[in-house]
């Protein structure tokens, strides 16, 4: 569904899907699937204005209290506040000039039409507040809505839990009591989820897909990652457990898939609810939908006025017709964190590392002068503008490169051409050997994931990782070979 930037917005509005996932663990997707767009199972409701929001006939929090006859002269009635017609139902999401279209790969954000670059950034989505599952992570905590009754257990379950450190799990338990809360906009918003044979988060990997990372250290952490999962649900979710809590997570893979959505859709920031500031994880409906970018075209900011959360473009950024619009998940963090929290991996990440063992090193001015690189290591980019526009050689991996290989540099003395040579060799050597330690090669993983028709995607991401640190380890030799062609002594 489109909402045009030079046209009133439209609002979003659910309506229940004819066949509803009774159970997000254990069903999973026909094959075949047809790329499709949320504007086909969503209702289309327009507005003629901001102003009068379409009500919903299925879903009656969206629904206004119906009208009585006046029993008062209109002449003694005063004008009530604006803000009073806002109590008793919920404010919409908005969206300009975007649409959601579900892939292979899940749901997507995409530009509905070319929009110019202002020097201003601009809103293309406002999700309130409302729709938010919110919890602080700090003490005093708090969460938001305020869906959970007191005296209900999984309140208790939450409070035992430390808000620094347990986040993903407290946050777990709010999503599922929020899918069994009556008319609960999560429930109609939980269709658009991917299942639990959809998830690539590695909380529902088998031990079979943690062998195929051929990295025994992130293999180790992420099975530590599921019994930490699985004590917490065996503890809380045991035979004696009142029937309030064992509806809600009936089975083990029902809370791994749960904690799988909590870690991978969630958005971690800084609001400003009262007069107090919450550094909070929150799941933001929509808003989740956007991929991960290393060069993303929007960012998220909080509007405290309105307590709503805006997407919105990079100032300056065009956009055309059919591109994605994509944000920066985090920045820093090298594929495994990647893998470990959210189930994918890049062949471009430009925070990737090679722990090398030697002692060679490389005159680091040199080495950036020859890509084009510049800035400080936590902010290195590539000048394109003055680089060999039909050459794509550059990318994040290169900046990872130029990050990760040993460099020195002293003042205004010259590299010597012999010891150049010599340096780059032993590391190319190095990379070499690191290429060989694994049990298969790169060509080999592209050769298995396209001979996969079906299989766990979890085992797709697996092979998907190793083979993204292969590419990467034979860039960096790439980039050896380019440094010492092109550098002019």
């Amino acid at each position: 569904m489109a909402v045009s930037v030079l046209h009133p917005p439209f609002y979003f509005i659910h309506e229940k899907q004819r066949q509803r996932r009774l159970c997000f663990t254990g069903l999973s997707n026909p094959g075949n699937r047809q790329v499709k767009t949320v504007a086909d199972v969503l209702s289309n409701s327009e507005t003629s204005g901001v102003d009068s929001p379409p009500i919903s006939t299925s879903f009656p929090l969206f629904q206004p209290p119906p009208a009585s006859a006046p029993v008062t002269p209109a002449s003694l009635l005063e004008p009530a506040d604006p803000d009073f017609y806002k109590i008793g139902y919920v404010r919409s999401m908005r969206a300009y000039g975007v649409e959601f279209k579900e892939g292979p790969d899940g749901f997507g954000v995409y530009a509905s039409k070319d929009i110019q670059p202002l020097r201003r950034a601009r809103v293309i989505m406002e999700i309130p507040l409302e729709l938010m599952l919110t919890i602080s992570q700090k003490l005093p905590w708090m969460f938001f809505p305020d869906i959970i009754p007191v005296g209900h257990p999984i309140f208790d379950i939450i409070n035992s839990t430390n808000p620094e450190t347990d986040w993903d799990l407290r946050l777990a338990c709010l999503l599922l009591y929020a899918f069994d809360c009556k008319d609960n906009f999560w429930q109609l918003y939980g269709d658009f989820l991917p299942s639990s044979d959809e998830c690539t988060s590695f909380f529902l990997a088998t031990q079979e897909d943690l062998s195929e990372l051929q990295d025994p250290q992130l293999a180790e952490r992420l099975k530590e990652q599921q019994s930490r999962a699985s004590e917490f649900w065996e503890k809380n979710w045991h035979s004696g457990s009142p029937l309030k809590v064992k509806r809600l997570a009936p089975e083990r893979t029902r809370f791994l898939w749960a904690l799988s959505m909590a870690q991978s859709r969630c958005i971690n920031k800084e609001i400003r609810i009262g007069a107090l500031n919450h550094q909070a994880n929150m799941l933001v409906p929509y808003a989740d939908m956007l991929n991960h970018s290393f060069q993303p075209n929007c960012f998220f900011h909080w509007r405290f006025k309105d307590r709503m959360l805006e997407v919105m473009i990079n100032a300056g950024q065009g956009i055309k017709k059919g591109d994605e619009m994509t944000i920066n998940y985090i920045d820093g963090k090298m594929n495994d964190y990647f893998m470990q929290r959210y189930g994918f991996s890049s062949p471009v990440n430009p925070w990737d590392v090679i722990n090398f063992s030697g002692n060679a090193r490389i005159h680091l001015d040199s080495f950036l002068s020859v890509f084009n690189i510049y800035g400080f290591p936590e902010e290195y980019h590539h000048n394109s503008k003055i680089a060999n526009e039909e050459s794509s050689f550059v990318d994040g991996t290169v900046i990872a490169a130029a990050r990760t290989l040993p460099t020195w540099s002293d003042g205004d003395i010259p590299p010597v051409p012999s010891n150049e040579r010599k340096a780059v060799k032993e590391l190319q050597d190095e990379c070499r050997k690191m290429l060989m330690e694994f049990p298969t090669t790169a060509v080999q993983d592209q050769q298995i994931l396209e001979s996969m028709t079906e299989g766990r995607r979890t085992l797709e991401a697996a092979i998907k990782y190793r083979m993204h640190r292969k590419l990467f380890i034979e860039k960096v030799i790439q980039a050896l070979d380019t440094y010492q062609e092109q550098l002019l002594f």
